[in-house]
């Protein structure tokens, strides 16, 4: 097969159903073998065509010629003492990315990467410090979730490893709409991952343009990083408040609910000592979020190299919960896990070579939203 030939194969991993039907037609294929096909992919976890053996022999010669099924590669995996595994991934010559999976007893959690690195510089994340590269395309964001599962042994038929998928890896999954969107949907399809809209979970700094058009695309779970009360501080922390401060946002967030039908949506604060960790905070907090559908989850910071916050004690953790509570919001706490492989929340770094810092501006912000 000639290097030309092997540049024109198409990587099924990037195609929902619409464009898999497609694919198969310009074959001369009826429509039925795209699901076919999906179904020996994502149900099967089949990445060689020979192995299809309820497809047509000459179908099968077709796909070998024509299509691949083309994941990142592994650079490096790392095991952590609690079980929690972290891969980094290459995304090309230069740069690669990290996915993370958490195992626990009545779930299996996958974060996965949307970007190499982010542009949104939010002061705590260790992944926003180190800059941006490139979106990754939905090609590379599915076969994450291909990957890892035949990384961790799952098999036709059998119970599922990854029973949730998360986009809170590196990047800010609504800067990359064009290439998240259609993952999402494939990780939902019947004839993809068919992943319940209630386990996949879409998390954002605040993109309030492209929440309104998430709520016209796809229906999965939302999550926001707000990690602020009030517009002062969460300007410091996440800088895309300065554009989109928190009365649009909580705006846009309830928006979403309404037009997806949706339960509620999942409000992630950061613990930073002597930040945003006080209990007039946390009645700020529940004051801003009173009587709306409404999680907050509260998560312990984890340190990154260079980074002068602290994470708030147990004890002013647990305060913080229990006044939110008692003010009559669903509050949690979430567990750290695999942070001695920096694979915990916040600290995910990947690889970025010739990377731009850069400050959010609005050419920036109106580049992001393209």
């Amino acid at each position: 097969m000639t290097e030309a030939t092997l540049e024109a194969r198409v990587n099924l991993l990037g195609l929902e159903r619409p464009g898999m039907e497609a694919f198969v037609a310009s074959l001369g294929s009826k429509p039925f073998r795209a699901r076919q096909l999906m179904s020996w992919i994502y149900k099967r976890g089949e990445g060689n065509f020979d192995s299809m053996s309820d497809l047509a022999r000459d179908f099968r010669d077709q796909l070998t010629t024509r299509a691949e099924i083309r994941t990142p590669q592994i650079v490096s995996r790392h095991d952590s003492s609690d079980g929690t595994r972290k891969w980094l991934l290459k995304a090309d010559a230069a740069q690669a990315f990290e996915m993370v999976f958490i195992p626990e007893i009545d779930r299996g959690t996958l974060c996965i990467s949307s970007q190499v690195g982010c542009a949104l510089d939010c002061s705590f994340c260790s992944t926003g410090q180190q800059g941006f590269n490139r979106n990754l395309t939905t090609a590379e964001i599915v076969g994450q979730v291909w990957l890892a599962n035949r990384e961790l042994g799952a098999e036709p038929g059998g119970a599922r490893i990854i029973t949730n998928v998360v986009l809170m890896g590196m990047g800010e999954p609504l800067a990359n709409f064009r290439n998240v969107v259609p993952a999402v949907r494939i990780m939902l399809d019947d004839f993809g991952f068919d992943i319940s809209r209630r386990r996949v979970t879409l998390s954002t700094s605040g993109l309030v343009p492209q929440i309104y058009n998430l709520a016209k695309e796809v229906n999965c779970a939302l999550a926001v990083s707000l990690h602020a009360p009030d517009d002062a501080l969460r300007n410091e922390l996440v800088p895309i408040n300065r554009k989109h401060p928190i009365s649009e946002l909580l705006e846009a967030c309830w928006h979403y609910i309404d037009e997806q039908n949706g339960r509620s949506v999942t409000f992630e604060y950061v613990m930073l000592e002597g930040v945003n960790d006080k209990i007039e905070q946390a009645r700020q907090l529940a004051a801003l979020l009173k009587n709306r559908p409404a999680k907050i989850n509260l998560i312990p910071f984890n340190r990154f190299p260079g980074t002068a916050y602290r994470c708030s004690s147990v004890p002013v953790i647990l305060r913080f919960k229990d006044e939110l509570i008692k003010r009559g919001l669903m509050a949690t706490i979430r567990r750290t896990r695999g942070d001695d492989i920096d694979a915990a929340c916040g600290q995910l770094a990947g690889r970025v070579k010739d990377r731009i810092r850069v400050r959010l501006s609005d050419k920036l912000i109106g580049a992001a939203l393209q």
